[in-house]
């Protein structure tokens, strides 16, 4: 049975960090003494601020803990799909969406891989659809228990 929309939902967390030296680290020591293994991560910086964004192992009790620890911290939905670890195969991904109309706002890679393919996370306006048009055409969409214990 293939499970659609929403239980193949991943929980991202997004960090505002101002520009400045140590924001980093007080963010990895917070998650690790609280037992939260990054699973994946990407920032997004300007002269001023970053876009810290990442995939771990209990994003509910990160998003806790970091908004404890004065964090400006949100979570949003985002999808984790097997891609081929090939030449053309993110490519092939990426060309179904666009075929289907779908705008992908960002994606980063996970640094693990599944099989022979590597993990993708992707962030879409129209999540359920983009899952559904992905799962149609046989492009696997992780649920986010099986992305958070990698």
């Amino acid at each position: 049975m293939i499970l659609r929309g929403e239980g193949m939902r991943v929980k991202q967390i997004s960090l505002f960090l101002e520009n400045k030296s140590g924001r980093l680290a007080e963010v990895t020591r917070l998650l690790g003494t609280n037992d939260i293994n990054i699973r994946a991560l990407s920032i997004a910086d300007t002269t001023d601020f970053g876009i810290l964004r990442m995939i771990v192992s209990n994003p509910d009790e990160a998003l806790k803990v970091l908004k404890e620890g004065g964090f400006t911290v949100s979570m949003t939905d985002v999808i984790a799909v097997e891609v081929a670890d090939q030449p053309g195969g993110l490519g092939a991904v990426l060309q179904v969406l666009q075929d289907n109309g779908i705008n992908i706002e960002y994606l980063y890679a996970f640094l693990e891989k599944s099989s022979n393919d590597a993990l993708v996370v992707l962030r879409v306006e129209q999540i359920d659809e983009a899952i559904n048009i992905l799962q149609a055409k046989g492009i696997n969409t992780l649920k986010g228990e099986d992305v958070y214990s990698l």
